[in-house]
């Protein structure tokens, strides 16, 4: 989530209630999670495993619950006990909760060319484009873009909260969810099946690229980055801050696990799974998954197997 204009590092740390240490002067530009953090960002981290990783980051503010680190030249830690409420006191500053009151809101901004049928609601600050057509029982939840030419079918929700939790095992409620201040941003040309839903990102933007076409009962989640041109097929997942890049095909229920990256024009035959990055161009299938004319080898041989058996065994 990017502020309105920088903010004084002094002025968070107040706010949070931090001891700040290193660069006093600077100017936070927005608050991010650890995969998608920018210079400029706040980060926060509460757990010794990932202290290097987010103080190396390319944030240039951390929150962190410990003065037992080195701080880079130019960087600053704010130090309270708890980084995770302290970001949730950020979020909730700059993205206030605002209730809903009418089915689209007066802060929406929808060209004139759109369709928007009965029974559709759009949320606070979100922005639709030229030529959209927008089914009944879509909903377009706060702060979502969605561009030219776009059509989303019926049932189908864009921006729901990310299925993401702080997890501490020493409370009583073991999981806290992490506000999602992050966007949706549907590009040009876009098509979006019925009952699909696409998470809004954490602190970042969840993309779906321009061209891109999408069945029925599709779940993308949060800070995923899907390119031009992708085809995914009926009941595709795919986790959290994963990449597509243009042209990938997913067949039918293939499920794509987080944080990795698809190449470009990469197939991947229905049923698959996805556990780690794939590289582009290639034909895929199988869970885990294998380039296709290597697993259908293998299947063969697999069925040949009470064949073999028998020859050994001299039956």
């Amino acid at each position: 989530m990017q502020f309105p204009s920088p903010v004084s590092i002094q002025w968070i740390a107040d706010l949070i209630k931090a001891e700040l240490i290193g660069n006093a002067n600077g100017q936070a530009t927005g608050i991010n999670e650890i995969h998608k953090v920018e210079p400029g960002d706040l980060v926060f981290v509460d757990h010794p495993k990932y202290y290097d990783k987010c103080i190396q980051s390319a944030a240039s503010f951390i929150i962190i619950n410990t003065k037992n680190v080195m701080v880079p030249e130019g960087k600053a830690l704010l130090v309270v006990e708890n980084p995770f409420e302290a970001y949730s006191a950020i979020v909730k500053h700059f993205r206030p909760f605002e209730p809903a009151t009418k089915m689209i809101s007066d802060s929406a901004v929808i060209d004139p060319s759109t369709v928007v049928y009965p029974n559709v609601f759009v949320g606070h600050h979100v922005t639709i484009g030229k030529n959209c057509v927008i089914h009944s029982g879509a909903q377009i939840l706060d702060h979502c873009v969605i561009g030219d030419n776009v059509i989303i079918q019926s049932g189908t929700v864009i921006g729901s909260d990310a299925f993401y939790y702080n997890t501490k095992k020493d409370r009583e409620v073991w999981y806290k969810r992490m506000i999602s201040c992050g966007r949706v941003v549907i590009e040009d040309n876009v098509e979006i099946g019925a009952n699909c839903t696409i998470d809004r990102g954490v602190s970042h933007d969840t993309v779906i690229g321009k061209g891109t076409k999408m069945d029925n009962l599709i779940h993308i989640g949060h800070d995923t980055v899907v390119g031009k041109n992708c085809l995914f097929a009926a009941q595709v997942g795919i986790a959290g801050a994963t990449t597509i890049e243009d042209g990938v095909i997913l067949w039918g229920q293939v499920g794509v696990s987080k944080t990795l990256t698809i190449g470009k024009n990469a197939v991947v035959y229905a049923q698959s799974g996805v556990p780690s990055s794939l590289e582009g161009g290639k034909t895929y299938f199988g869970s885990p998954v294998d380039e296709a004319s290597t697993k259908i080898k293998e299947i063969v041989w697999v069925k040949r197997i009470p064949e073999l058996w028998a020859k050994v065994m001299g039956k």
